[in-house]
């Protein structure tokens, strides 16, 4: 079992802050505690999601787990391909540098290991069969 935690964008992290900075500025004088509160909560909130999103490889399956919102199993055997992206949709990454993995027939879905290549590498050689697809050959 090997545990890849996500990588945590700075552009990501900089925009959230902008969003709640922003929104809670307003809210200071006077001070409205129940907004104040909420955007309180809502940072806490995420910088837990952020802590505690991470994969895990065990045996030959990738657990993909973001705090109690996504535990989701793949069989690694199903996976058809892992291509870089920056795709901003929603997914349990902390980073827009991310993985799009592809299986079955048309299930997908967005990580951001801190160790791309090592999570790449080693799912591979579970499945040598997954095509891999670079932005930028290496």
């Amino acid at each position: 079992m090997k545990k890849y935690p996500s990588k945590i964008g700075f552009g990501l992290v900089c925009f959230i802050l902008a969003v709640v900075v922003g929104s809670t500025i307003p809210l200071i004088s006077p001070p409205i505690w129940i907004g104040l509160i909420v955007n309180v909560l809502l940072l806490v909130f995420i910088a837990h999601l952020f802590k505690t999103t991470y994969y895990v490889i065990d045996g030959n399956s990738l657990i993909i787990k973001s705090s109690f919102l996504v535990n989701k199993k793949i069989d690694i055997n199903r996976i058809r391909k892992i291509s870089e992206t920056n795709n901003p949709l929603s997914a349990p990454a902390a980073s827009l540098d991310r993985l799009e993995i592809a299986y079955d027939r048309h299930g997908s879905i967005l990580i951001s290991p801190k160790d791309k290549s090592g999570l790449i590498n080693h799912i591979t050689r579970l499945n040598p069969q997954i095509e891999v697809q670079y932005k930028y050959r290496k």
